[in-house]
Protein backbone atom coordinates (compact mmCIF):
# COMPACT_ATOMS: atom_id res chain seq x y z
CA UNK A 1 0.00 0.00 0.00
CA UNK A 2 0.93 3.60 -0.35
CA UNK A 3 -1.10 6.53 0.58
CA UNK A 4 -0.30 10.29 -0.03
CA UNK A 5 -1.57 13.54 2.28
CA UNK A 6 -0.77 16.95 2.73
CA UNK A 7 0.13 17.67 -0.82
CA UNK A 8 1.48 21.49 -1.50
CA UNK A 9 2.96 22.46 -5.27
CA UNK A 10 4.66 25.46 -4.45
CA UNK A 11 7.05 28.01 -6.22
CA UNK A 12 5.51 27.90 -9.97
CA UNK A 13 5.51 31.45 -10.50
CA UNK A 14 8.36 32.16 -9.58
CA UNK A 15 9.95 29.10 -11.32
CA UNK A 16 8.39 30.65 -14.38
CA UNK A 17 9.30 34.30 -14.15
CA UNK A 18 12.82 33.15 -13.66
CA UNK A 19 12.31 30.62 -17.42
CA UNK A 20 11.48 34.17 -18.72
CA UNK A 21 14.67 36.01 -17.11
CA UNK A 22 17.39 34.46 -20.49
CA UNK A 23 14.87 36.52 -22.22
CA UNK A 24 13.71 39.39 -20.99
CA UNK A 25 10.67 38.38 -21.93
CA UNK A 26 8.98 38.84 -18.54
CA UNK A 27 5.93 41.28 -20.03
CA UNK A 28 4.76 38.19 -22.01
CA UNK A 29 4.19 36.85 -18.91
CA UNK A 30 0.09 36.12 -18.66
CA UNK A 31 -0.28 33.88 -15.20
CA UNK A 32 -2.47 34.53 -12.62
CA UNK A 33 -3.81 33.70 -9.60
CA UNK A 34 -7.89 32.58 -9.48
CA UNK A 35 -10.39 33.30 -6.75
CA UNK A 36 -9.27 29.94 -4.79
CA UNK A 37 -5.65 31.61 -4.49
CA UNK A 38 -4.45 28.70 -7.08
CA UNK A 39 -1.96 29.89 -9.47
CA UNK A 40 -2.84 29.57 -13.00
CA UNK A 41 -0.40 29.23 -15.70
CA UNK A 42 -1.70 31.57 -18.89
CA UNK A 43 -1.11 30.19 -22.85
CA UNK A 44 1.95 32.07 -22.91
CA UNK A 45 3.56 31.30 -19.89
CA UNK A 46 1.95 27.36 -20.29
CA UNK A 47 3.74 27.47 -24.03
CA UNK A 48 7.06 28.51 -22.49
CA UNK A 49 6.81 26.03 -20.05
CA UNK A 50 6.02 23.16 -22.18
CA UNK A 51 8.46 24.44 -24.94
CA UNK A 52 11.54 24.79 -22.78
CA UNK A 53 10.32 21.10 -20.32
CA UNK A 54 10.78 19.50 -23.85
CA UNK A 55 14.07 21.07 -24.90
CA UNK A 56 15.96 19.02 -22.56
CA UNK A 57 17.07 18.20 -19.17
CA UNK A 58 20.54 20.38 -18.52
CA UNK A 59 19.85 23.76 -19.75
CA UNK A 60 16.45 24.50 -20.68
CA UNK A 61 14.35 22.54 -18.35
CA UNK A 62 15.94 23.91 -15.36
CA UNK A 63 13.57 26.00 -13.97
CA UNK A 64 11.31 22.70 -12.70
CA UNK A 65 13.73 22.65 -10.74
CA UNK A 66 12.73 25.09 -8.61
CA UNK A 67 9.17 24.05 -8.61
CA UNK A 68 9.12 22.47 -5.16
CA UNK A 69 6.47 19.72 -3.80
CA UNK A 70 5.62 18.87 -0.22
CA UNK A 71 3.55 15.54 0.48
CA UNK A 72 3.45 13.63 3.46
CA UNK A 73 3.43 9.44 2.05
CA UNK A 74 2.99 6.34 4.17
CA UNK A 75 4.93 3.11 2.46
CA UNK A 76 6.04 -0.29 3.15
CA UNK A 77 9.82 -0.17 4.16
CA UNK A 78 10.43 -2.01 1.37
CA UNK A 79 9.15 0.13 -0.72
CA UNK A 80 11.22 3.50 1.01
CA UNK A 81 14.03 1.17 0.56
CA UNK A 82 13.77 1.99 -3.44
CA UNK A 83 12.73 5.49 -2.69
CA UNK A 84 16.13 6.40 -1.14
CA UNK A 85 17.61 6.12 -5.11
CA UNK A 86 16.57 9.56 -5.30
CA UNK A 87 18.88 11.70 -3.52
CA UNK A 88 19.27 14.32 -5.26
CA UNK A 89 17.21 17.49 -4.81
CA UNK A 90 14.87 15.59 -2.06
CA UNK A 91 14.32 15.97 1.52
CA UNK A 92 12.37 13.66 4.11
CA UNK A 93 11.46 13.45 7.73
CA UNK A 94 10.49 10.47 8.82
CA UNK A 95 8.34 9.05 11.90
CA UNK A 96 11.00 7.41 14.48
CA UNK A 97 10.73 4.12 14.20
CA UNK A 98 13.68 3.67 16.74
CA UNK A 99 12.50 5.55 19.11
CA UNK A 100 8.57 5.09 18.58
CA UNK A 101 8.75 1.46 17.66
CA UNK A 102 6.65 0.77 21.62
CA UNK A 103 4.77 3.39 21.90
CA UNK A 104 1.53 2.06 20.25
CA UNK A 105 0.31 -1.33 19.91
CA UNK A 106 0.94 -3.44 17.04
CA UNK A 107 -1.79 -3.97 14.54
CA UNK A 108 -2.15 -5.78 11.60
CA UNK A 109 -2.82 -2.28 9.31
CA UNK A 110 0.43 -1.28 10.60
CA UNK A 111 1.78 -3.19 7.62
CA UNK A 112 1.24 -3.43 3.72
CA UNK A 113 -0.46 -7.10 3.63
CA UNK A 114 -2.83 -5.92 0.72
CA UNK A 115 -0.86 -8.92 -1.45
CA UNK A 116 -0.26 -11.62 0.57
CA UNK A 117 -1.91 -15.12 0.42
CA UNK A 118 -4.07 -16.10 3.01
CA UNK A 119 -1.07 -18.92 4.24
CA UNK A 120 1.01 -15.38 4.48
CA UNK A 121 -1.57 -13.20 6.57
CA UNK A 122 -1.81 -15.93 9.08
CA UNK A 123 1.98 -15.92 9.32
CA UNK A 124 2.00 -11.84 9.57
CA UNK A 125 -1.21 -11.58 12.67
CA UNK A 126 0.95 -14.65 14.38
CA UNK A 127 4.34 -12.27 14.13
CA UNK A 128 2.25 -9.30 14.99
CA UNK A 129 0.81 -10.89 18.02
CA UNK A 130 4.15 -12.01 19.46
CA UNK A 131 5.58 -9.03 18.83
CA UNK A 132 2.72 -6.76 20.96
CA UNK A 133 3.82 -9.56 23.52
CA UNK A 134 7.12 -8.16 23.54
CA UNK A 135 6.28 -4.45 23.25
CA UNK A 136 4.26 -5.03 26.68
CA UNK A 137 6.87 -6.68 27.91
CA UNK A 138 9.73 -3.83 27.21
CA UNK A 139 7.28 -1.19 28.47
CA UNK A 140 7.42 -2.98 31.98
CA UNK A 141 10.64 -4.36 32.55
CA UNK A 142 12.66 -1.78 30.12
CA UNK A 143 14.96 -4.34 28.84
CA UNK A 144 16.96 -3.50 25.62
CA UNK A 145 17.17 -6.82 24.85
CA UNK A 146 13.47 -7.00 23.75
CA UNK A 147 13.72 -3.75 22.16
CA UNK A 148 16.06 -5.53 19.78
CA UNK A 149 13.98 -8.29 19.67
CA UNK A 150 11.34 -5.65 18.13
CA UNK A 151 13.94 -3.90 15.93
CA UNK A 152 15.21 -6.70 14.60
CA UNK A 153 11.32 -9.16 14.36
CA UNK A 154 10.05 -5.73 11.99
CA UNK A 155 9.18 -6.91 8.42
CA UNK A 156 10.05 -4.83 5.43
CA UNK A 157 5.71 -4.52 4.89
CA UNK A 158 5.94 -1.97 8.28
CA UNK A 159 4.49 1.15 7.02
CA UNK A 160 6.69 4.63 7.83
CA UNK A 161 5.31 7.67 6.92
CA UNK A 162 7.42 10.42 5.98
CA UNK A 163 7.35 14.29 5.16
CA UNK A 164 8.99 14.48 1.46
CA UNK A 165 10.12 17.52 -0.22
CA UNK A 166 11.24 17.20 -4.00
CA UNK A 167 10.81 19.06 -7.23
CA UNK A 168 9.43 18.57 -10.44
CA UNK A 169 12.05 17.54 -12.27
CA UNK A 170 12.94 14.90 -9.77
CA UNK A 171 9.53 13.70 -10.80
CA UNK A 172 10.09 13.49 -14.23
CA UNK A 173 12.98 11.03 -13.56
CA UNK A 174 10.56 9.14 -10.95
CA UNK A 175 7.86 8.69 -13.61
CA UNK A 176 9.75 7.57 -16.31
CA UNK A 177 12.06 5.04 -14.60
CA UNK A 178 8.91 3.56 -12.26
CA UNK A 179 5.53 3.86 -14.48
CA UNK A 180 6.03 -0.11 -15.36
CA UNK A 181 7.71 -1.12 -11.84
CA UNK A 182 7.00 -4.66 -10.44
CA UNK A 183 5.95 -3.28 -7.10
CA UNK A 184 2.49 -1.37 -7.22
CA UNK A 185 3.16 0.96 -4.92
CA UNK A 186 5.44 2.44 -7.98
CA UNK A 187 2.61 2.37 -10.15
CA UNK A 188 0.48 3.92 -7.60
CA UNK A 189 2.95 6.53 -7.22
CA UNK A 190 3.38 7.30 -10.76
CA UNK A 191 -0.53 7.47 -10.45
CA UNK A 192 -0.32 9.59 -8.08
CA UNK A 193 2.26 12.14 -9.81
CA UNK A 194 -0.33 11.84 -13.05
CA UNK A 195 -2.77 14.16 -10.54
CA UNK A 196 -0.17 16.72 -10.01
CA UNK A 197 -1.07 20.49 -11.23
CA UNK A 198 0.17 20.95 -15.07
CA UNK A 199 1.65 17.29 -14.80
CA UNK A 200 0.71 16.11 -18.36
CA UNK A 201 2.20 19.09 -19.48
CA UNK A 202 5.41 19.41 -17.37
CA UNK A 203 6.16 16.51 -16.03
CA UNK A 204 4.84 13.39 -18.70
CA UNK A 205 5.39 15.05 -22.15
CA UNK A 206 7.42 12.80 -23.98
CA UNK A 207 11.14 13.93 -24.78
Amino acid sequence: MIDFNRVYVMNLENAIRGARNPMNSWARSDSYYDENGQYVLGENDLSLAKRLRNAGTSDHRKYLRQVMLSVDITAPMYWWKEYDTYKVATVANSTSTMHKIHSKPFELDDFSHDHLTENGLNVLKGLVDEMEKIRLEYIETKDKSLWYDLIQLLPSSYNQMRTCTLNYETLINIYKSRKHHKLDEWRSFCEWIETLPYANELIIAEE
